[in-house]
């Protein structure tokens, strides 16, 4: 017999909730926390710009900020596959941000952190193809790290208060 079975699914909340689990976008936990509270930099290029809208997106604009979001982002792209014949078909974008939560009416640092993903694109079509999917790849890597900073961001308790 299995020491795993469904029972132990039902049981698993019970004991999240007994460890003091709370649920970041549940009923009084902090996922709303900085909504509409977050100024982000302005954005000084395709990719900052793609980064910048998704993080408006998840955090909210603002026009009276209680913090701003300074990010410094870093972009790398390395072949993965190569031909025989030395032809990189393949190619990874890697991406990594290091961001810092300000707290605008004191100017102390409150969370500052790094996250780091990357995506994909082939290079196999003709030159246009290739142009569209590098573009496409590095503005999924910028959803993926602004929601990898948002995460982190909501999930520092301190904020709340």
């Amino acid at each position: 017999m299995s020491l795993f079975d469904r029972r132990s699914l039902l049981l698993m909340p019970l004991a999240l909730a007994a460890c003091g689990f709370e649920p970041v976008y549940g009923p009084g936990g902090g996922g709303k926390a900085l909504y509409g509270k977050v100024r982000v930099d302005a954005p000084d290029g395709v990719n900052t710009y793609f980064l910048v809208r998704r993080l408006e997106e998840q955090l909210g604009r603002t026009a009276d900020p209680v913090y701003r979001l300074a990010m410094s982002l870093e972009i790398a792209i390395q072949g993965q596959a190569i031909t025989a014949s030395g032809d990189i078909t393949y190619y990874s974008v890697i991406g990594s941000i290091n961001y810092d939560l300000i707290e605008i009416g004191s100017g102390r640092s409150v969370k500052t952190g790094s996250v780091t993903n990357f995506t994909g694109y082939s290079a196999t079509g003709n030159t246009a193809e290739t142009l569209a999917a590098q573009r496409d790849a590095r503005e999924r890597l910028m959803v993926i790290l602004a929601d990898q900073v948002t995460r982190e961001l909501n999930a520092t308790v301190d904020l709340a208060s």
